[in-house]
């Protein structure tokens, strides 16, 4: 007779955002859109590995080591990865993120069905945050 904790886990994806100054990138995801650490690992007062979980969309962050081919976007001059952040408040969550450090890319607007805007964090990552438009 199986339990669920002999159930399979689920199919998920997880970005892991690569980046510098990581221990300082968790406060400013704590401030900018009210992430929790779900596991820390603290590799030195500058560098952590952490999970972090935004009303249960989890993501982890780290700090860059091009010895394991892990670049930060500051590195790179850019990033290869872009972000899609869907919440309830478009404009509350865009504005708490340039109100913590983010910078604005373009403002929350309506386009291709959404109501999103997008900033880049401190740490050159980019976030498109909006939810889909309700249709009538």
């Amino acid at each position: 007779m199986g339990s669920a904790s002999t159930a399979p886990p689920a199919w998920s994806i997880v970005p892991w955002l690569t980046l510098r100054r990581s221990a300082e990138a968790v406060e400013f995801y704590k401030r900018a859109f009210g992430a929790v650490e779900v596991y820390r690992f603290q590799a030195s007062e500058e560098s952590v590995v952490a999970r972090l979980s935004i009303h249960g969309a989890e993501f982890w962050v780290g700090d860059e080591s091009p010895e394991h081919q892990n670049f930060s976007p500051e590195l790179l001059g850019g990033s290869s990865l872009r972000i899609i952040f869907t919440v309830p408040d478009p404009h509350a969550v865009f504005n708490q993120a340039i109100a913590t450090g983010a910078r604005e890319v373009y403002p929350v607007c309506e386009a291709h069905g959404w109501l999103v805007g997008r900033v880049v964090d401190p740490y050159g990552h980019h976030w498109e945050i909006g939810r889909p438009v309700a249709r009538t």
